[in-house]
């Protein structure tokens, strides 16, 4: 087995192993230590000594007795002896979605979420995450003793939450998944424009979250989304790393196979759960992937949909949005003065975003030097390096 494919079989089958342990001793903080410690082992013994038959149960094992020689150990510094034995624990087939919903508890911060779920969840060790979120791996390990101390003393335990908590929670999850996705698919900061390893890992775990909540319309919405958005990502910079706005893009180069996929999850969740603004957002995504060329893109029913995901989800990225499609439909006066009126927001101060679209805005009507200003001010607001070269060039072609 290759290296790779250990790596993948490791990842798969970390989240299942953590949930049988924590489910089956209750303490999330040394369970997952001694799980850790249990894929070390397994990466560094099956290459030399070959996979077992069943790597799962191996793994629990392991992690299993781990565990008890960690307690030992803490036992006898406090001078108490040896626990007795413990049957190894089994797995159930909602053991990943309580694990997911235990890493996204409302006590940890949303970077705490992040960081424990892709631990935790998606298997990545520490040095993956801190490459993958661009932060020191002693800032992610910290965040990850953090996470399991406030889950500790929160006193949460291995369950499913009640139904009256279940929606909610699960609010946090999706927004967990979103959150993991868009840093990959646009960096916040640095000099790439995409992380891979974030997207592919956050629609890796959105499948499953799919898998296990088949009738949950909006884990449907967000899987679609993802899928939608990702298969842009051939065309969406240039071989020197440079950003290329979705207007210019080789639409040949776009993943036809994700477009269809979420075209169809898609369209079948919304013709059979509520609708809800993740599948909005995805609809709208179907509608740009849908368009052979950017002239044919139907920015009329773009527009009704912002209207509708204001409706539902109000926000200052939909505004900002929404702003696009009304100018697109009702020409760049309109759009400036929309943007006007959207800007006053105190949420969109300083940002970026609001520079860049009045920018491209004023070029359309003409304004070239103004144009040039503020693709030259929004450049100077953005923190991602891309981002910043593309506004540049912008205003250098002005």
């Amino acid at each position: 087995m290759g290296v790779l494919n250990l790596d993948d079989l490791l990842r798969r089958t970390a989240p299942q192993v953590l949930a049988a342990v924590v489910r089956r001793y209750g303490d999330f903080d040394t369970s997952e230590d001694a799980v850790q410690e249990a894929l070390l082992a397994a990466a560094q013994q099956w290459p030399a000594e070959g996979v077992p038959d069943d790597p799962r149960a191996w793994l629990i094992r392991v992690a299993a007795r781990r565990r008890v020689e960690l307690l030992r150990n803490e036992t006898a510094r406090r001078r108490r002896e040896a626990l007795p034995p413990d049957p190894v624990p089994d797995v159930r087939g909602d053991d990943e979605l309580t694990l997911l919903l235990l890493c996204c508890h409302p006590a940890l911060t949303a970077v705490s979420q992040v960081a424990l779920t892709l631990r935790a969840v998606g298997g990545l060790s520490t040095a993956e995450i801190a490459r993958a979120l661009l932060v020191p791996e002693a800032t992610v390990g910290q965040r990850i003793s953090r996470a399991k101390r406030r889950i500790r003393e929160s006193g949460a335990g291995f369950v499913m939450p009640a139904a009256g908590e279940l929606g909610e929670r699960l609010t946090g999850v999706r927004q967990v998944l979103y959150l993991i996705f868009n840093e990959g698919h646009t960096a916040s900061e640095g000099s790439r424009l995409h992380r891979v390893e974030l997207t592919t890992e956050a629609i890796r775990l959105t499948r499953q979250l799919r898998a296990m909540l088949p009738d949950d319309g909006e884990v449907a919405g967000l899987l679609s989304l993802m899928l939608l958005t990702d298969a842009r990502r051939p065309a969406r910079t240039r071989p020197d790393g440079g950003l290329v706005p979705l207007a210019e893009q080789d639409r040949t180069r776009w993943d036809r196979s994700a477009i269809t996929e979420g075209i169809e999850i898609i369209t079948d969740a919304l013709q059979r759960t509520p609708v809800g603004p993740l599948q909005i957002q995805a609809a709208i995504a179907a509608v740009h992937d849908e368009a052979e060329r950017s002239s044919d893109t139907d920015w009329a029913q773009i527009l009704a949909l912002y209207d509708l995901l204001n409706a539902l989800a109000p926000g200052p990225m939909v505004t900002l949005n929404r702003v696009v499609a009304y100018a697109e439909v009702n020409g760049p006066q309109a759009g400036l003065k929309a943007l006007e009126d959207a800007a006053a927001d105190p949420a969109l101060a300083g940002h970026h975003r609001v520079a860049a679209i009045r920018a491209h805005l004023l070029d359309r009507t003409g304004d070239r030097d103004r144009a040039r200003n503020e693709y030259r001010h929004a450049a100077r607001l953005t923190l991602s390096l891309p981002e910043r070269r593309y506004l540049e060039t912008r205003a250098a072609r002005l």
